[in-house]
């Protein structure tokens, strides 16, 4: 079967005494955190009541403020007063925001604060001019508690300084807060003082002053636009006038009064030869129409087919008489010849019916021709006058040109002067009025708290700063320390197996388990025994080193302790001190070092001699007297012997070797071992020692079997420990023993 490898057996050991997974499968909780700040609790709460301390110091020790606020309203309806609205173009447009940023302003303003400052001669009181009294809550608390035992109070006496109207105002405006209250026309205005009483005075006389202030500043504006209208009404008058003058003179001069649209008859009487003409012309086209029948038909002698001959009554009747004479002819031809007396007669009256048709249809023909003749005469003459009226309508229209223009500038100029004249009357009811867009709403009252200091906003303040100070602190302390502190950093920064863990017993050396050490002490080198023989399987000789990055960090202590536990659970060990330079193990037991490891590597003493019994099973081989060559002796073969024959003798050679980071015995001695035990000790050991030790360690390729985390302060990171070892358990066993 294989032998399980170091890191398995650390493993299981860290199991076994309810150790916490190490290295990749630890996992961050939320309680990491608190640990960390169980940790440096005392440096955290510190730095908290210091914040807290010092919030409370500036609270008690600044002068208290009380503020007093007054409500005004800023209306903004009639700003159109001062604008002239529909007087001048271009300035009737209003954007309220500017307007309430320049009240703003106003209120804030030195030429505001100066008048109240005359109003209420506040250049004569102190705490306006430089040289009132200021006391603190702390100052005010001293001189209660003096005045109850009947002792004199310290009241500073306050410097002479003359009344100052500037230094006034100056302190005046710096006290001033315009806050404006959202989606609404009210502004509060507030003010700070040390007296509740004069706060709330001179607020409301601020806010009076400016309603007082604007009211003359509208009246101002008023008066002076009104004065302005004035002029201007005579100016525009003179300037209506002489327009109106121009126009008349204009069509006078001109012989133009068809200009005006209610007396046009050059237009009228266009429009009316324009219709007539285009009548004449129709009857003109009529007539030559019909003229032009009557000459075709006339030269065939038909002209009695024309339409309009036939229509005529006088031509019908002659023809239906010429008609009745020709059948009664015919009726008579059949009884009579031709020269019987009525077909003589009738013939007669045949001969004047036709003579007379023919004369008739004459006539009838010259009346067609005669039509046409003065329809054409008409239409020439209409279109000749015509002609002549366009003439005399487009000489008018040349002078309307100018006419117009003279019309618009008159009629632009008595608009203007009804407009000012319109605009005077309102601002003259304006005047007499005295109306004002702004009045104060609620006047301030006598504050009865002081504003600042705030003795709960500041604890709370302090108090959330105190908490961050902490917190960064405690976070930022962490962050910079690089000791080793946990069995995380072990197997997690060093990347090597965690064998375990002694706990710290106080501020003296660390006790041996051979003086009735605490129970978590003894019990921590049991836990460690345990892992060694986990770590170095169960037959043959084990030789283990125990070494450490540098000096103080108690590798001595827990070489002889983890030789003692081996001991004490029935294993025959010998615990060599390999520190000829400084050794620790014959005064850790009281030894006598007069014969040790430097006579045996030197041929000076047998190993009989060099060796010292303890108790049962328990050999020590001091370091003898410190030779001139140590890494020289322990480097030699006589070491490599030592290390190796006496398994027949022991079943544990535990050896305690210098700092790796002083000097190179340990790294010589290393590859001799079976097993290599660093020391850490606890939150003392830089990371980048024991990194640079362990890598110095292996260039000899050595065993490391892992690290102890030495001097492990409980009682300091309690919380940790009873969280993820289960220390608080300790004392069950403890009992029952």
């Amino acid at each position: 079967m294989n032998e399980p490898t170091p890191s398995q057996h650390a493993r299981s050991s860290s199991k076994l005494f309810g150790g916490r997974p190490s290295g990749a499968d630890a996992q961050t909780h939320v309680l990491d955190y608190f640990a960390t700040f169980y940790r440096h609790r005392i440096m955290a709460t510190s730095a908290f009541l210091l914040v807290l301390l010092l919030a409370l110091v500036t609270t008690y020790t600044t002068v208290p403020m009380y503020r007093a606020t007054a409500r005004l309203i800023i209306e903004v309806e009639d700003q159109e007063t001062t604008a002239l609205a529909g007087v001048l173009p271009g300035v009737n447009e209003f954007d309220p925001e500017p307007y309430y940023q320049t009240q703003f302003r106003i209120l804030s303003s030195r030429e505001l604060a100066r008048r109240t400052v005359k109003t209420l001669d506040l250049s004569h009181v102190p705490e306006m001019n430089g040289t009132g009294e200021t006391v603190s809550r702390l100052g005010r608390l001293t001189n209660n508690v003096r005045r109850q035992f009947g002792l004199p109070t310290e009241e500073a006496v306050p410097p002479a300084r003359a009344a100052d109207e500037n230094t006034a105002t100056a302190i005046l405006m710096s006290r001033i807060a315009v806050e404006p209250v959202k989606n609404s026309r009210l502004v509060d205005v507030g003010f700070i003082a040390t007296d509740p009483t004069f706060a709330a005075t001179a607020v409301n006389a601020l806010a009076r002053e400016y309603v007082e202030q604007n009211k003359d500043t509208r009246s101002r504006n008023v008066l002076a636009s009104l004065q302005w209208l004035t002029a201007e009404l005579v100016r525009q008058k003179a300037k209506v006038e002489a327009s109106e003058q121009a126009l008349a003179s204009y069509r006078e001069d001109q012989n133009a009064i068809s200009l005006q649209d209610t007396q046009n008859i050059v237009v009228a009487r266009l429009n009316q030869l324009n219709d007539v003409a285009t009548r004449a012309k129709t009857n003109r086209v009529q007539k030559e129409s019909l003229y032009n029948q009557v000459k075709s038909i006339e030269a065939s002698a038909s002209a009695d087919a024309i339409p309009a001959i036939l229509e005529n009554q006088y031509i019908q009747t002659v023809k239906a008489q010429l008609a009745d004479l020709e059948r009664e002819r015919t009726n008579l031809m059949e009884r009579y010849g031709e020269r019987h007396p009525e077909m003589v007669r009738i013939n007669a009256a045949i001969r004047d019916a036709s003579r007379q048709l023919a004369l008739e249809i004459a006539k009838a023909v010259d009346a067609i021709r005669n039509d046409y003749q003065a329809a054409l005469a008409e239409e020439v003459s209409l279109s000749a006058s015509l002609e002549e009226q366009k003439g005399a309508a487009m000489t008018l229209g040349r002078k309307s040109v100018s006419y117009s223009v003279l019309e618009r500038e008159a009629q632009s100029n008595r608009q203007v002067y009804e407009s000012l004249l319109q605009r005077e009357k309102e601002l003259q009811v304006m005047v007499n009025s005295r109306g004002n867009n702004v009045r104060v709403m609620e006047l301030a009252d006598v504050p009865s708290a002081p504003y600042t200091p705030n003795l709960r906003r500041n604890l709370s303040l302090g108090g959330i700063a105190g908490f961050i100070l902490a917190m960064g602190l405690v976070f930022g302390v962490s962050y910079l320390d690089d000791t080793i502190k946990t069995p995380e950093d072990v197997t997690g920064k060093l990347q090597v197996p965690f064998l375990g863990m002694v706990p710290k017993t106080g501020h003296g050396p660390q006790p041996f388990l051979t003086k009735n050490p605490p129970h978590a002490f003894g019990e921590a080198f049991r836990s460690l025994r345990t892992s060694l023989v986990f770590s170095n399987g169960k037959m043959g000789q084990r030789v283990i080193m125990v070494t450490s990055a540098q000096p103080l960090e108690g590798k001595t202590t827990t070489a002889c302790n983890l030789a003692m536990a081996l001991a004490i659970g029935g294993e025959r060990v010998l615990l060599i001190d390999a520190d000829m330079r400084r050794p620790g193990v014959t005064r850790a037991f009281g030894l006598e070092s007069r014969i040790g490891l430097s006579h045996l590597l030197t041929g000076q003493a047998s190993a009989k001699d060099a060796i010292q019994k303890l108790e049962n099973n328990l050999w020590v081989m001091p370091s003898g007297s410190t030779p001139p060559n140590p890494s020289e002796l322990l480097a030699s073969e006589r070491m490599k012997i030592i290390l190796t024959n006496p398994h027949q003798w022991f079943d544990w050679i535990i050896v305690d070797t210098p700092p790796v980071l002083a000097v190179t015995d340990a790294v010589l001695l290393a590859p001799l071992a079976s097993g290599v035990a660093f020391v850490v000790r606890s939150e003392m050991t830089p990371r980048r020692h024991v990194t640079q030790a362990m890598d110095t360690l292996k260039s000899g390729n050595p065993r490391i079997l892992g690290a102890i985390l030495n001097g492990v302060d409980l009682t300091r990171n309690k919380y940790y420990y009873s969280r993820y070892y289960g220390y608080e358990h300790t004392n069950y066993y403890v009992a029952s023993a």
